[in-house]
């Protein structure tokens, strides 16, 4: 069973969940941030189930296409299709008496939810190509970071298959929401890399250092802290001393080239910019209150946030709020992930 680090009480109230419904043979749902690790989770329902002796087989539903997805889940027979030139043992197949794990289930087109819907059900498919019905005993435990019920209200994700899915939910705490565990896991990894990197001693982390540890956000959750902690202790050249140093950000650099035909803006940019409402600028009665409200504060959110490259800090500054005051509005209107991908994808 892979090690599982963490004593605050959002976690650990997790952690007993999943000792609940590890022995179910059920499905099971992991929803959380990007980070948080729903993979260890579901390894760790494997393994604490009478399954734990038989395969545990993962997929990454996200990375392949509707055809190519098809036939890692399903298999196919020889001739199929083009290239398909002796029979391919599918994921259902090879996890019979096991457990599959689906990651990024919520980007499986409808076909394909359809088809695994009936093997939850039945227990049985039949491979692509094929007329013979195979059956099988899988547990399938499906990872995702969306919010499934939005999604099958708007019909983007079955809404059958997610009442069958959905046996259990074991939601993921964020980091953030997990403070007391940061300085034990930051421990856990810089003993790691000093391993790695044949030092004798981790010679711990400074006050200072622990503090900007227990300040940061992590909007990447423990992916983001572990390579947060390596790279600071790789980069610390003091090795008898505690790290004093931690490296948030391996893109700072003067030298960063520009993106192309975008400009790091200034704290006065923002003044010179137009105001974005996301709706109408003129409203007729009767009206829904909230929901004008509601479009016109998120304008002003998204207008700051982008002049500001998805830099909450330097955001907050522009709409005169505090750090944490601007936060809570993300939070209001469920935006913390939808800028947490922005900033990435602007970083990238």
């Amino acid at each position: 069973m892979p090690s599982i680090i963490g004593a605050a009480p959002a976690f650990v109230a997790l952690l007993e969940q999943v000792s609940q419904a590890a022995p179910m043979s059920k499905p099971v749902l992991t929803i959380g941030e990007r980070g948080t690790g729903k993979e260890l989770i579901a390894s760790r329902l494997h393994y604490l189930s009478s399954r734990w002796d038989q395969p545990l087989i993962k997929l990454n539903c996200a990375s392949l296409t509707e055809g190519i997805l098809e036939s890692e889940l399903f298999g196919h027979e020889a001739g199929a299709f083009t290239g398909a030139t002796r029979r391919h043992v599918g994921r259902f197949e090879r996890a019979d008496g096991g457990t599959l794990f689906l990651d990024e289930l919520a980007t499986i087109p409808r076909r394909m939810q359809e088809k695994i819907l009936r093997v939850i059900e039945y227990g049985e498919f039949e491979r692509v190509g094929g007329s013979e019905t195979v059956d099988v005993d899988v547990r399938i435990v499906g990872a995702t970071n969306e919010n499934l019920p939005i999604l099958a209200r708007t019909g983007a994700f079955r809404a059958d298959l997610l009442d069958r899915l959905a046996f259990d939910v074991l939601v993921i705490p964020p980091l953030r929401a997990r403070r007391e565990d940061i300085i034990s896991l930051s421990e856990h990894f810089a003993v790691t890399i000093t391993s790695e990197l044949g030092r004798s001693f981790f010679p711990g982390f400074s006050e200072a250092a622990s503090k900007v540890l227990l300040d940061h956000e992590w909007p990447g959750n423990v992916r983001e802290l572990k390579n947060v902690v390596e790279r600071s202790v790789y980069r610390w050249e003091e090795a008898e001393e505690p790290v004093a140093e931690i490296n948030l950000n391996p893109f700072d650099s003067p030298y960063l080239p520009k993106t192309r035909g975008l400009a790091l803006p200034t704290k006065g940019d923002v003044a010179t910019r137009p105001i974005a409402t996301r709706g109408r600028k003129t409203h007729t009665l009767p009206l829904e209150f909230k929901e004008v409200v509601r479009e016109f504060e998120v304008g002003l959110i998204d207008t700051a946030m982008r002049a500001s490259r998805y830099n909450q800090r330097h955001a907050a500054e522009q709409l005169g709020l505090s750090y944490h005051q601007l936060r809570g509005c993300l939070r209001k209107y469920d935006l913390i992930d939808d800028y947490g991908r922005a900033r990435n994808d602007d970083q990238s």
